[in-house]
């Protein structure tokens, strides 16, 4: 059983309680996910199966489409509604124009500073590790990618909300961009609320619940499927037996050198990835 499910992961469940439940569901033991989603957070979290747990590493690196409640006025420890309240502050005056104005500067590269709640590790540890024991540390700014952020809606008053949709790239951390947009606009800030509706080329619409998988109607897309825009070749079928010993086949490619290429069969089977290399492939992962 080899493939990809794009599931509907739950608020209050880990991304690796879900992976639990599919080893159970599907009587696998080899399943994985494609990138941490917080126990508070629900949204598309594709599954990989069998030998597609091997194309993780490549959905995981793919950019992020999210739909997040910022409230203002009130900073937590957390940078999210689960954290203990850090201060707080009236922020009636906001309006939806002094948001939107503030949204647009997060547009393109930018810097962020990981949450202590985050999964990166400093000295050996995870920062949510140190974070549950007490300790702070110093983080470094990494550069991040809002491909797009739009404001979706905005209600007024004494502690305001937005709405708004974010695209980004991997990395990003939505509740670090609401807390750096209340500090930008003096009153601060924290996410209230996320859904991650888009991962790589997995949507929200297209997710299956734990309770379809689990009543067999959750569908287990091909290895293909995890590909998203990446370059696709076909490759003749008299070197399909070679590259399942990995011999690269020959093919003349008109790709940049660098570029990673999906390999497929006549049937358009996964069969290798591959990176474009002087107009030829250097085979990086076979899977037939």
């Amino acid at each position: 059983m080899d493939g990809v499910l794009n599931l509907l992961k739950p608020p209050g469940m880990t991304s690796h309680d879900v992976v639990s439940v599919v080893r159970r569901a599907l009587g696998v033991k080899k399943v994985g996910h494609t990138g941490t989603l917080d126990p508070g957070v629900a949204g598309v979290l594709p599954i990989c199966v069998g030998r597609a747990t091997r194309l993780a590493e490549f959905i995981a690196g793919e950019d992020k489409a999210y739909r997040a409640e910022i409230t203002f006025g009130t900073v937590t420890s957390t940078q999210d509604s689960f954290g203990e309240v850090i201060s707080q502050q009236e922020a009636g005056h906001l309006t939806r124009g002094d948001v939107a104005y503030a949204l647009a500067r997060f547009h393109g590269p930018i810097m962020q500073v990981p949450p202590m709640v985050s999964a990166v590790k400093v000295g050996g540890k995870r920062l949510y590790e140190l974070a549950r024991e007490g300790v702070e540390v110093e983080r470094q700014a990494r550069q991040v990618v809002i491909h797009r952020v739009q404001l979706l809606d905005f209600q007024p008053g004494p502690a305001p909300k937005a709405m708004v949709d974010v695209v980004c790239s991997k990395g990003t951390y939505i509740r670090t961009l609401a807390h750096d947009l209340g500090q930008m606009l003096q009153v601060g800030a924290h996410m209230s609320y996320l859904v991650r509706t888009r991962s790589g080329p997995f949507s929200l619409a297209d997710a299956a619940t734990l309770e379809e998988l689990l009543a067999g109607k959750a569908p287990m897309l091909p290895p293909a499927a995890a590909l998203g825009e990446m370059a696709r070749v076909t490759v003749p079928t008299p070197a399909v037996e070679r590259l399942k010993h990995g011999v690269a086949p020959r093919l003349k490619l008109a790709h940049p050198n660098g570029t990673l290429v999906a390999l497929l069969g006549a049937d358009d089977d996964l069969l290798a990835l591959a990176e474009a290399q002087d107009g030829a492939v250097k085979l990086l992962k076979v899977f037939a």
